[in-house]
């Protein structure tokens, strides 16, 4: 059985606006993309959840100086809801443990949506990307641990 080649590292300076797809934690993202670029230096802006997509600003080289600046920058978010359905974990991942029928209009989505606009504060979920000495709040939930958040 060969040895395996150490893959040679080179400097890769700059930023990569990745469409994180659905699955894959932010750091796996990063790596990946590391790893493609063989880049020596890496880090994100900002964690999305694994069960979320979208754009996630990777910086390489010296641009990774820049990358704490894009952490407290405002943010958009944009949302897919079944309405009605209540799991086992409060996101897709979980079983439904409920299933109730729902009668809404436009106006009243709309209505309930602009609560969600600007700063708001709350309790993150268990299951939530959030960490908790280094480590993403979903794991602990996964492994049945409630941690004070």
């Amino acid at each position: 059985m060969g040895r395996q080649q150490r893959v040679q590292r080179r400097a890769v300076h700059g930023l990569l606006l990745l469409d994180k797809p659905l699955g894959l934690s932010s750091n796996q993202a990063l790596q990946k993309a590391k790893w493609l670029l063989r880049a020596e230096k890496a880090g994100h802006t900002g964690t999305l959840d694994p069960l979320a997509t979208g754009v996630l600003p990777l910086c390489f080289g010296a641009a990774t100086k820049f990358s704490q600046l894009h952490l407290d920058a405002d943010k958009t978010y944009d949302a897919v809801a079944r309405l009605g359905i209540t799991t086992t974990t409060g996101d897709a991942e979980g079983e439904p443990v409920q299933v109730r029928p729902v009668a809404v209009d436009a106006d009243a989505l709309a209505r309930v949506q602009a609560r969600f606009t600007g700063p708001i504060a709350q309790t993150p979920p268990m299951h939530s990307a959030l960490k908790k000495d280094g480590k993403p709040l979903y794991e602990y939930a996964r492994a049945g641990i409630d941690v004070e958040r």
